[in-house]
């Protein structure tokens, strides 16, 4: 928030020293900044909900500890009794503007509820299994997040989500690894993240998403599900530049679905290197990869810092990955490399005289 601005401050200072605005117009532009982008939960509510989510787990553990000590009649009313203070308590502070404060409640009765599941379950003896019990907590979790439209409650249910789909998969063995009922869960939760407005639970989602892909692909021994996902992540990346403004519109993901369409693109083809890890085509594959990596750059590079990250790290990934796997041939991986490093120059000679040559042609025009 402060390097916005300072950066932002910097840029108006520019722009009145050249001339472009005056500084009544620069100062407006700064206080709108100010208000508009000050906004959001601020450090003391982030604090609020961090110490709300330290108390409530060491009541929930003393509990635990006496809980013999408890009648059952009164185990249940304490459980009851913390999810109500909790959901109600939350509303009527958010209500009242203390925001933090009010997610903070929220979370602690998301939690009561889930602590409340495997309690009753171990008082009751009732039979099931964990993921069961993951599972429900999440439906739990996301009614609350739609009733309330709580961003935190929403995020909360993803990751609920998340840890069933690899429960089930540690669960499994070698069989069944990626459950297909969990697309169906996520198109839902996808759904109550357009309700609550929450795009921090969209881009997990998306990362879900690439995880349920691997799991495809370990529990089948199939390529189709890698393939499927470095092909999809293509089209969306070619949305993401193409059609911005369209794509976000339906999506909502604050402009981040190329970013999103590199990695998904990174993670489909990785497996598919594993899978011609010791074939010819392995090299054929790399050279793939180091081409995608590549026109995302060109293609969106200049408009998105953390695509630039993005691909910078999966540049050195992907030349980490070709030296592992050609480590007995160093002749052939040295080839690579220079022909690559070679390749790469030349690219970044033409795009700097393109850019140089656009850069130009602005400052001639009218």
């Amino acid at each position: 928030m402060a390097s916005y601005l300072s950066n932002l401050g910097a840029d108006i200072a520019r722009w009145q020293a050249a001339g472009l605005i005056d500084a009544a117009t620069g100062e407006a532009l700064l206080r709108d900044a100010r208000a508009n982008h000050g906004r959001g939960i601020g450090f003391g509510s982030v604090l609020a909900i961090l110490a709300a989510a330290l108390v409530g787990a060491a009541l929930l553990l003393f509990i635990a500890a006496n809980w013999e000590a408890f009648p059952r009649l009164a185990r249940v009313a304490l459980i009851f009794i913390g999810i109500l203070a909790g959901y109600v308590g939350g509303a009527a502070l958010k209500g009242r503007g203390h925001t933090g404060l009010g997610e903070a409640l929220w979370l602690l009765a998301a939690v009561a509820f889930g602590a409340g599941i495997a309690l009753v379950a171990q008082m009751y003896q009732l039979s099931g299994d964990e993921a069961q019990a993951i599972l429900v907590w999440c439906a739990g979790t996301g009614l609350a997040a739609i009733a309330l439209r709580s961003h935190p409650l929403t995020v909360g249910a993803v990751l609920l989500a998340g840890a069933w789909l690899l429960m089930v998969a540690v669960e499994a063995g070698t069989h069944d690894q990626a459950p297909m009922s969990w697309l169906a869960l996520a198109a839902v939760l996808w759904a109550v993240s357009l309700w609550t407005d929450s795009s921090p639970s969209r881009h997990l989602l998306l990362l879900s998403a690439m995880a349920f892909a691997w799991l495809l692909y370990v529990d089948r021994d199939s390529l189709v599900a890698p393939i499927l996902l470095a092909g999809i992540a293509v089209a969306a990346f070619a949305l993401g530049v193409w059609r911005p403004d369209e794509s976000d519109r339906v999506l909502r993901l604050d402009g981040a679905l190329p970013v999103h369409g590199l990695l998904g693109f990174i993670a489909g083809m990785s497996a598919v290197q594993l899978e011609y890890y010791d074939e010819p085509q392995f090299l054929y594959v790399a050279i793939a990869v180091f081409a995608g990596v590549v026109a995302a750059l060109v293609l969106a590079g200049s408009t998105s810092r953390m695509l630039r990250w993005l691909a910078y790290a999966a540049f050195v990934y992907e030349l980490g990955f070709i030296y592992v796997a050609l480590i007995g041939t160093m002749l052939d991986t040295a080839s690579f490399f220079l022909a690559a490093g070679l390749v790469l120059a030349l690219i970044a000679v033409v795009i700097t005289r393109i850019e140089r040559r656009m850069a130009a042609a602005v400052e001639d025009a009218p």
